[in-house]
């Protein structure tokens, strides 16, 4: 009885910790911003903010900064930047738009086509930098020029409005007033979650990001990882594409022009360390919802846009300031252990894979 007591104890003694460490944590910092922001608009708003169709295009247009942070957050965790996050998602959107409204191609081939598209891009990034030993900020602001040039060619300067039916269809569509593409990327997070905590592929990306020496050494093919990081981004943004060509009136070369500074903000905001190893899914998905409020009290309040970019990037600064600060404490107590990743898990830093690297 006593050693039934015991563990009875040391289970809630457990818990206790456990709820203790996420209250300290970004994640419940950004989830009580949220809760409080949200309240704080639909008061501002005498209410309307909390009705239905309100809600139903604030969750709309929340979806692309959910999908285009989760692309950047899958760059970051291997110590990668990706700077053609804007210009890809650009680049897939209009190529989507112009099969279906000038080809007359099926919308369901034509979102295979994007999402594959979008996925070889990817794919291509990071076997150059692999390839050329060139650093992805150069390799990804080459291919950013590159298709912004791609998208002005298939597009010009006009916008791309007679696409399917079917693809509005499933951009209007939200029952109970929550919209599907927000659901897309609610299930797009979560398998994200599910690959890089429950498989060895996702943990290998971690490793990689986390200690690419101590990876090597185990067996990790690190220029693997960068590859593998950079083909799910693109398919991150594909899918990203495709939610803003089914939620826009139409797509033109603007499309994408406004992702860049979000797809950072959503998962440095989130917790998520630029020198790679970590990831935050349920903290880039709650820094989007951040951003989002911020444009929302902009159309609410009828601010300048310029204020909204500011203060986002005031954020981030900070953010990652403050990150620096942290770390530097460390350095000068003596303590050297990173923060456990989501879940209260640490991820491993390494992970033995027999026959050595490919």
């Amino acid at each position: 009885m006593n050693r039934l007591n015991a563990l009875r104890g040391q289970g809630s003694w457990g818990g206790g910790t456990a709820l203790r460490r996420f209250s300290r944590s970004t994640t419940a910092m950004l989830l009580c911003v949220v809760v409080a922001g949200y309240v704080a608009l639909g008061v501002a708003s005498s209410g309307a903010f909390f009705e239905g169709p309100s809600v139903r295009v604030f969750l709309q247009y929340l979806a692309t900064p959910i999908l285009i942070g989760l692309a950047q957050m899958v760059a970051l965790c291997v110590g990668q930047l990706n700077l053609a996050v804007g210009a890809l998602g650009g680049f897939t959107a209009c190529l989507t738009g112009v099969l279906m409204a000038d080809h007359g191609v099926p919308a369901a081939v034509a979102v295979i086509v994007g999402l594959l598209t979008a996925t070889v891009i990817g794919l291509v990034t990071g076997v150059v930098i692999v390839a050329t030993q060139i650093n992805g900020f150069i390799v990804t602001l080459a291919t950013m020029t590159i298709l912004l040039g791609a998208q002005y060619r298939l597009t010009g300067t006009r916008t791309v409005d007679g696409y399917s039916p079917a693809l509005r269809d499933l951009g209007t569509a939200a029952p109970l007033n929550i919209p599907l593409v927000f659901v897309t990327a609610l299930v797009a997070a979560a398998l994200l979650a599910a690959f890089m905590y429950r498989t060895v592929a996702g943990r290998r990306l971690l490793a990689a990001g986390g200690n690419p020496l101590a990876a090597r050494l185990s067996g990790i093919s690190t220029d693997r990882q960068i590859v593998a990081a950079h083909t799910l981004s693109g398919l991150l943004i594909g899918v990203a594409a495709v939610t803003a060509t089914a939620s826009l009136p139409g797509v033109n070369r603007s499309v994408g022009g406004d992702w860049l500074l979000p797809s950072f903000a959503a998962p440095i905001i989130g917790g998520v360390a630029l020198t790679g190893g970590s990831i935050a899914v349920f903290g880039t998905v709650l820094a989007a919802f951040v951003t989002r409020l911020i444009d929302a009290a902009r159309a609410q309040f009828s601010l300048d846009p310029s204020w909204v970019n500011l203060l986002i990037g005031l954020v981030v600064l900070g953010t990652v300031a403050g990150g620096r600060l942290h770390q530097s404490r460390l350095g000068r107590t003596g303590g050297t252990a990173p923060p456990p990743a989501e879940g209260g898990k640490q991820p491993p830093a390494v992970l033995p894979q027999p026959g050595g690297a490919r």
